[in-house]
């Protein structure tokens, strides 16, 4: 008897797209689950929605992030990293013993001498933890009773880019899935009307530094790619294409969002293709933050007291206050992920007139961020993380005798970053650097390690949260990595 068999049933006429979207069924049926089950769940406003199956692993400390990325690297040697004998070898070329000609960025690479370059501010000792804190960051100084301390931060890239890359997805080359993309791929959102990985970027008013913002800074690499952050820009509609076109209600244009949805399921169990489903979702979440996104960004609810906290530059759009202020704002609606990026560190030359300029713009919104989370019962579950990609040499770029244009080079060696809520100490320091803040002499941190501690703090084994592509189980820390146990409360 013969039998019939069409092109779709009979396996020799499949295209190899076809091939393999069908075995990628299971997959995105999954997915598909997860996505259109999501309003039969009980009405939580702080509800899981998405994330794997038994996440998080264990009990988290902290249920949301907030990173304040200080693109271009801060100098932690006029900082956070205080080093008063340092000043007695002022313009003394830096021991051979100390930088054991390690690798440098090509600006000083080829310079003659290494002359040390001493704290460029004063330093004062604050809070009751006693720390010691540059004197252009006096906001971050009241508030280091909430801070831990990582005065032992190493990397391994000596250039913006690969650093930045390499502290976002734990590899130096792009096509990695940024931490924000594991976090929400693990642990899904409690925001059903906004994304769970949200992006906003910012630099200095006078552009003096030259960073640029790549997008696969919170990209989702290999992940499906609704997990990518979304970025809020920085002017006009926060989001592009939410307002609906002129004459269509929003009646009419959820009607055509179900009709649409109704032809990409019937191309999804046709192909089986995951980001089909990543399509079905982008277009309701958009439907979604048509309302949400207008109440987000109405600054006319906060207190005059609350915006005044943020600093004279809160009420400017695309501004590294007005990004601090969001952030908490996404915090509070339930994202799970917020990533600021902020340009403006990088003082090869200009240390001695914009290193201020740049400290004022960031200070009072950083600091201001963390009190506001406290007094609003979200710092105990929020963690707060404030870095750079790595430090600044403490020696000087350019002529030391020159106080214009000198400045500090790349310095992945040493340097140091802070958290601040969501289950690290309070008032604690971690880590030492030698005599010349050049390079860890006590418990050094590496990026992965600091990547594997984040994990840990949302409730996620690193070793455990991979994703398989190309026939290898992949994860944000590699094969490296340690919890580094002895910040956490």
């Amino acid at each position: 008897m013969k039998i019939n068999m069409t092109p779709l049933s009979d396996p020799a006429y499949l295209t190899r797209r076809q091939f393999f979207g069908r075995n990628a069924l299971g997959l995105g049926t999954a997915a598909l689950a997860t996505l259109l089950g999501r309003d039969l769940q009980a009405a939580d406003a702080k509800r899981q929605i998405g994330g794997l199956p038994g996440y998080p692993q264990f009990t988290p400390k902290a249920k949301h992030v907030i990173y304040l990325l200080q693109n271009g690297a801060p100098p932690h040697v006029d900082t956070y990293d205080y080093k008063p004998g340092m000043e007695k070898f002022r313009g003394q070329e830096l021991p051979e013993s100390v930088h054991k000609n390690q690798r440098l960025s090509t600006m000083t690479a080829g310079q003659k001498q290494k002359l040390v370059l001493p704290p460029f501010t004063p330093f004062r000792q604050h809070g009751q933890c006693g720390a010691w804190i540059g004197d252009f960051l006096p906001h971050i100084a009241s508030i280091v009773d909430e801070v831990t301390f990582i005065k032992s931060m190493h990397t391994t890239q000596v250039n913006h880019a690969p650093a930045i890359t390499f502290f976002l997805t734990g590899a130096e080359l792009p096509g990695r899935p940024s931490m924000g993309a594991w976090a929400t791929y693990g642990l899904g959102s409690e925001a059903d009307d906004f994304p769970g990985f949200v992006v906003m970027t910012s630099r200095d008013k006078e552009a003096t530094c030259g960073q640029i913002f790549y997008d696969f800074y919170w990209g989702s690499g290999f992940l499906p790619t609704r997990f990518q952050g979304v970025k809020f820009r920085g002017s006009g509609d926060p989001v592009l294409y939410l307002s609906n076109p002129d004459g269509q209600s929003r009646e009419v244009r959820r009607g055509l969002l179900d009709d649409l949805a109704q032809l990409n399921e019937l191309k999804y169990a046709e192909f089986g293709d995951p980001e089909i489903v990543t399509r079905i979702a982008q277009y309701e979440m958009a439907y979604k933050m048509q309302a949400s996104v207008p109440g987000l960004t109405d600054l006319s609810t906060e207190p005059e007291s609350v915006l005044k906290m943020y600093g004279p530059d809160v009420s400017r759009q695309g501004s590294f206050a007005y990004n601090c202020l969001m952030a908490r704002r996404l915090v509070e609606r339930g994202v799970r992920f917020v990533q600021c990026v902020h340009a403006g560190c990088d003082h090869h030359r200009n240390l001695s007139t914009q290193f201020e300029i740049q400290c004022r713009d960031t200070d009072q919104p950083s600091a201001a961020l963390v009190a506001d989370l406290k007094q609003r019962g979200l710092l105990d579950d929020t963690l707060v993380i404030w870095g750079g990609e790595f430090g600044r040499t403490p020696f000087c770029q350019g002529d030391i005798n020159d106080k214009k244009t000198l400045g500090r080079d790349h310095h992945p060696y040493c340097f140091t970053i802070w958290m601040a809520g969501g289950g690290v100490k309070r008032g604690f320091s971690y880590g030492q650097s030698d005599d010349f803040a050049y390079n860890p002499a006590v418990n050094p941190v590496h990026v992965h390690d600091f990547q594997a501690t984040v994990l840990h703090l949302l409730g996620i084994d690193h070793e455990k949260l991979t994703y398989r592509f190309q026939g290898r189980d992949f994860r944000l820390t590699d094969v490296h990595g340690r919890v580094v146990k002895e910040i956490l409360v």
